[in-house]
């Protein structure tokens, strides 16, 4: 399994601010570390959540609940989950407007972390 640092995830946040707008920086690094760490948490010397689409749900669902860039969270937490699928050999077959949908109904609380399973499930 393929995985992106925060290094990586800083870089692609400041590609996509300069790309669609914003203002670029974080607010809180904390927050951007626990969201990255998230998804691989383990118990017992087991991952919690197991497969790589369990994953990549809790990146991009943290990513945007934590809110930790300034500016362009919803942006970031979907496009670093769809990078991490795709990094590892699950294509998503979905619409730039499916996509804004989830990043709103995610940070509006519409839309939960189970739910963005679902999606990404019935979607790959």
């Amino acid at each position: 399994m393929k995985w992106l640092s925060k290094e990586q995830v800083i870089k692609i946040h400041s590609m996509l601010i300069n790309q669609t707008g914003g203002i670029d920086g974080i607010k809180d690094e904390g927050l951007l570390e626990s969201a990255l760490n998230a998804p691989f948490q383990t118990f017992d010397g087991e991952y919690i959540y197991k497969t790589i689409k369990a994953k990549a749900a809790k990146l991009g669902y943290f990513l945007i609940k934590n809110h930790p860039f300034i500016d362009g969270n919803k942006r970031i937490g979907i496009l670093v989950m769809m990078t991490f699928l795709e990094i590892n050999g699950i294509e998503i077959d979905c619409t730039d407007e499916e996509l804004i949908i989830l990043g709103l109904g995610l940070a509006d609380g519409s839309i939960n972390d189970m739910e963005l399973l679902n999606w990404i499930i019935s979607h790959s």
